[in-house]
Formats: C-alpha cells, sequence, structure tokens
C-alpha cells in the first residue's frame, strides 16, 4: 500500500504504552511475559460454546435473563475496547496488527486486552489510516465476533453495526479528538458502519439501539441513542 511503512516491536509497544495513560480502556498490554498466564484467550474468541457461556455471565453481572440484551452489550464492550486504543494509536500516525491479541474477562474485572509480538504500520492522512484501522479492527476482528455471536444470540445486523458505530464515536476523548476526528468521520463513511448514525450538535446520534434499557431496573439510555428525546 503507497504511503504505509511497517514498524517493529519496539515502536509498537512505545505507541501503545503512551495510549495507555489515557485510561484503562486504551490499554493494549505488550508485555511478552503475559505469556505464562492461561487465562489469556486468542480474539476473536474461536469456541462459540464458550462464547455462549461468556453471555450468560455477562446477563448475570448485568442483572438481566434476556441473552440478547447481554450479547448486545458484551458485544458494544468488546468493540469499545478495540477502538479505543487503536483510534488513539492511529491519532499519532501508527495502526498495530492485531493478529496476535489476546482478550482476557472475569465477572467484576474490565476486559484487558494484551498483544503478543506486536508489530504494526504507519501512514499518514486519514484515508490511508482508515483503510488500516478498517482492515485490523473491522475485518479481523468485529465481522468474525459479529457471526460467532450470531450463532448463539439471534440480533439484527443494525444493531450490531450500530454498537460498533457507537464505541467508534465514544474513542473520541479530549486527549485525542482534534486528530482522531477525522479518522473516525472516514471510518463511520466505510460499511458496514455506513448510516449507523451520524454527528449533530448532540454529538454522535445513532439510528438503533442497544438495548441497555432494557437492563434491570430498567429505562435507562445511552446518550447517543435512537430512541431519547433530544
Amino acid at each position: 500500500m503507497a504511503g504505509v511503512e511497517r514498524i517493529g516491536t519496539r515502536d509498537v509497544a512505545g505507541v501503545l504504552g503512551e495510549v495507555a495513560a489515557l485510561g484503562a480502556f486504551f490499554e493494549i498490554r505488550t508485555d511478552p511475559a503475559e505469556e505464562a498466564d492461561p487465562t489469556w484467550r486468542p480474539l476473536p474468541e474461536p469456541d462459540t460454546a464458550r462464547l455462549d457461556g461468556l453471555v450468560d455471565a455477562y446477563g448475570r453481572r448485568l442483572g438481566t435473563g434476556e441473552r440478547r440484551v447481554a450479547a448486545s452489550i458484551l458485544f458494544q464492550g468488546l468493540a469499545s475496547r478495540l477502538w479505543s486504543p487503536v483510534i488513539a494509536a492511529a491519532a499519532l500516525g501508527t495502526v498495530p496488527d492485531l493478529s496476535g491479541l489476546h482478550w482476557r474477562w472475569a465477572p467484576g474485572a474490565p476486559i484487558a486486552l494484551w498483544l503478543a509480538d506486536p508489530a504494526g504500520r504507519q501512514a499518514a492522512g486519514p484515508a490511508a489510516l482508515a483503510d488500516l484501522v478498517h482492515a485490523e479492527v473491522v475485518r479481523r476482528h468485529l465481522e468474525p465476533l459479529r457471526a460467532a455471536l450470531c450463532e448463539v444470540v439471534r440480533l439484527a445486523d443494525g444493531l450490531m453495526w450500530g454498537n460498533a458505530a457507537s464505541a467508534l464515536a465514544g474513542s473520541l476523548r479530549p486527549g485525542v479528538a482534534a486528530p482522531a476526528a477525522a479518522l473516525v468521520r472516514e471510518l463511520l463513511a466505510r460499511e458496514p458502519l455506513k448510516g449507523t448514525g451520524e454527528f449533530g450538535r448532540h454529538g454522535f446520534v445513532r439510528r438503533s439501539c442497544c438495548l441497555y434499557y432494557r437492563v434491570p431496573p430498567g429505562g435507562e439510555m445511552c446518550g447517543d441513542c435512537a430512541l431519547l428525546r433530544r
């Protein structure tokens, strides 16, 4: 790809360490010693039965027996964890290669990510960066995750890609908003995120609902929900 340069472990690990300072949602661990921990799982998760049990565990954490609600919010949480560090790193010109990505989650703990043998590519400009980010996040991870979840819980594509778009818009934070905003808009203009929502005077507003309003005690809505009166 013209204008794209591959970079090695030390440079990518340095960028990921820099963006991790933005908060826990932006952290991808790169310490090779993490390989000794057997609780790390490859991402995308290859075991459908394990994913099925994880939906139930996530539902118990949320206090809901509705598996589609649990699966929807699990997907959105994983999408957020993927988008946040990658968008922040891309805003610095570097897109990590996520082919060695692992994840870990237990009730009461946040979703953690670890990248074995980090590598990546550098590019300039939102279009070139969006090509790289789309390939790593959407093609490599979100599409397989959507397909795997749909084997255990029936969820509409509009809902799931709306969740992914909401998570993408939510990756914009004060420390990264200026350089990342053009990249986020570029990604939202591409399939399968195209048409899932748009930025307006109230910020990003999606065209679907993640079903969070059904989490007990019920009635609460996300700030970007299509059902919210403005």
